[in-house]
């Protein structure tokens, strides 16, 4: 998946892809029905340069598509030459964060399950830098306070007047690993509490007492897009950021996160959790 192209144009020929192959129709089929050629039809599912939003429109009411789809589709062709915050830095960073930054950009939510650290949307400042520190052992330090200003940078699509819905069910393992100290830590849990108490933000714990449960692979993020169709899953490892699109495996991702949810606590029980562990700091 690049990420040179923006997420709005992936997403859009994602989407027509999948509306065109659903009714059945080959590219010189769809060209036929709105009076373009198959490398037309061709070019947008593979964003392979400009669309028209018109001839977008054509195409999905031909495909058959629900009001609801022919509506996310056309705000996508309207929106695909928008560029985001990071455009003028996209060259520094790995193309794996351009993508991430691209996709939370366009999120309208996200559904976290971490077995190892806070969501990066949740952190502290002191926290990152430890986090940073410790996973980016061979970089500059003024390398890594610039991926610390990244991070925070992401953090401000949660005070859109809009922002997306997050969703983050923590292993009991994440609010009692002490990164940094214990003073960090501390400031951290508060973060997170404090965050329990947003409209906008759903925050569970899985207890130890659980014992073996359905993301034993580890941890993972569904961005959600305006439809489910355009949902993408991103799992971060130790040799690169993974992205997956394809129903199997965002069928397989959704239904874990779905039985997570009903395994963890409540969002109440959650900060007592978190409050009684702050206290034992």
């Amino acid at each position: 998946m690049s990420a040179r192209a923006t997420t709005r144009r992936r997403q859009l020929g994602a989407t027509m892809r999948k509306l065109r192959a659903r009714a059945g129709m080959t590219l010189e089929d769809a060209g036929h029905l709105v009076g373009v050629s198959k490398a037309t039809v061709s070019r947008y599912e593979t964003q392979a340069g400009p669309v028209k939003w018109p001839i977008v429109e054509a195409l999905c009411r031909e495909y058959g598509a629900t009001d609801a789809e022919l509506k996310a589709v056309v705000e996508l062709a309207k929106g695909a030459k928008r560029q985001g915050w990071w455009n003028s830095i996209a060259d520094s960073i790995p193309e794996s964060m351009n993508l991430l930054l691209t996709l939370e950009d366009e999120a309208v939510r996200e559904d976290h399950f971490n077995c190892l650290y806070v969501p990066g949307l949740l952190q502290t400042r002191a926290y990152t830098e430890a986090v940073q520190y410790a996973s980016e052992m061979r970089l500059p330090p003024e390398e890594i306070e610039r991926l610390v200003d990244i991070r925070m940078k992401r953090q401000e699509i949660l005070d859109r007047p809009k922002p997306p819905h997050l969703w983050a069910i923590l292993d009991e393992s994440v609010i009692r690993r002490v990164v940094g100290s214990r003073q960090v830590m501390k400031a951290q849990l508060e973060r997170l509490l404090e965050a329990n108490e947003s409209q906008h933000i759903t925050l569970q714990v899985l207890p130890f007492s659980k014992g073996a449960h359905s993301a034993a692979m580890g941890s993972f993020v569904i961005i959600g897009g305006p439809e489910p169709s355009l949902d993408v899953v991103y799992v971060d490892t130790h040799v690169g950021s993974l992205f997956m699109e394809q129903d199997k495996e965002l069928d397989r991702y959704r239904l874990a996160f779905e039985y997570l949810r009903a395994q963890a606590l409540d969002m109440a029980a959650s900060s007592a959790l978190i409050k009684r562990v702050h206290e034992e700091l």
